[in-house]
């Protein structure tokens, strides 16, 4: 039983840590090994091998999001809304690609 506790307990803080904070999305988590291709005033996309459009995003993904607070919301195909306070993000994930966006 301690050993599944160990193990639970490595793999939440081995999946934080493969994600940081991004200031200019209100704090949301971004892949660390994600390639930055584009940049707004609002929004970010990556290129980034773990993304999928049929599978949408990466459990430790989820896991990291929900760890910092964001919830999900409404899904419409790729896109899947998630919050936190009064702030929205609109998270849209294809093949390869992943791409983040403020919705105000």
């Amino acid at each position: 039983m301690v050993l599944l506790i160990g193990i639970g307990i490595g793999y939440y803080f081995i999946t934080l840590s493969l994600y940081e904070s991004s200031k200019d999305l209100y704090g949301f988590p971004i892949p660390k090994k994600g390639e930055l291709v584009q940049e707004s005033n609002k929004s970010k996309s990556y290129d980034w091998a773990r993304a999928s459009e049929e599978n949408g995003i990466p459990f430790d993904y989820k896991i990291a999001l929900k760890a910092n607070g964001w919830k999900k919301g409404e899904r419409e195909g790729a896109s899947v809304l998630y919050k936190k306070g009064n702030h929205t993000i609109d998270l849209i994930s294809t093949t390869k690609s992943l791409d983040i966006i403020k919705v105000e």
